[in-house]
């Protein structure tokens, strides 16, 4: 059966299965590295984040022996119960999936970053919960380019027009701390299947968006399948599942 693990915490990951994921891991850096030195950049301008959405504690255990301290989820059920298996273990956990408000109380326990924040009530649900936890919580606006301008975008996420807006708010909003700027690559609308201009375009309002909020510096964009042209278009964070962990979730 899939789904998070509660071994207890000094359970060893399988020996195969570590195996596995170190030789992933290790393609998966020789492709940022690359793109890095195309790009003329520092290897270190990029930080990876491990998506371990559908996959149990034990492989974030194997991960966390590997190097990996950046970890992200898109459910609060699972991610909550995941980072509770795994609470000895010195991870950052980024929430990376559309987040309803009610949600928000959970994902403050765990979260140190939000990567898709999208909408005012959803700030301030957010900032009512870490507030109250007495947490600081790292958000980003996720930028959706399949978005009309008074809408959300198919995977959730917001018109360029109106990342100013929130992004303002974010700021102004106890317990929050405005980061930066999440998208992922449309399947709609001009940019559809043009990731490369779609990373492009980010980095453009980021660019814009730091005159008024220079420490929004995080640009999250890429994945698997795309993450060198976001690292060529100026992605600080690549969120990285699928190469890593394999395509579906091992059985149990």
């Amino acid at each position: 059966m899939t789904g998070p693990s509660h071994a207890p915490s000094g359970a060893a990951p399988d020996p195969e299965r570590a195996a596995e994921l170190a030789a992933n891991l290790a393609r998966v850096e020789e492709r940022i590295a690359a793109a890095c030195a195309a790009a003329g950049r520092p290897r270190e301008e990029v930080t990876l984040v491990v998506v371990t959405k559908t996959y149990p504690a034990e492989d974030v255990r194997a991960l966390a022996a590997l190097g990996v301290r950046q970890v992200a989820e898109n459910r609060d059920q699972e991610a909550a119960a995941k980072a509770e298996a795994c609470a000895d273990l010195p991870l950052s956990w980024h929430f990376v999936g559309q987040l309803q408000t009610n949600k928000a109380r959970h994902v403050v326990r765990y979260a140190d970053h939000v990567h898709s924040v999208d909408r005012d009530r959803l700030v301030t649900a957010l900032s009512a919960a870490a507030t109250a936890a007495g947490r600081t919580l790292g958000c980003l606006v996720q930028v959706a380019f399949d978005a009309e301008a008074a809408g959300r975008g198919e995977r959730g996420g917001v018109a360029p027009e109106r990342v100013g807006a929130l992004a303002d708010a974010i700021a102004a909003a106890d317990g929050l701390r405005m980061d930066g700027l999440m998208t992922v690559a449309p399947l709609t609308g001009r940019y559809a299947g043009q990731p490369r201009m779609a990373f492009d375009r980010l980095t453009e309002i980021s660019s814009r968006l730091r005159e008024t909020h220079p420490a929004a510096t995080m640009v999250s964009a890429g994945m698997s399948q795309d993450l060198e042209d976001a690292v060529a278009a100026g992605a600080t964070h690549v969120r990285v599942g699928t190469a890593v962990l394999g395509v579906r979730p091992r059985l149990r």
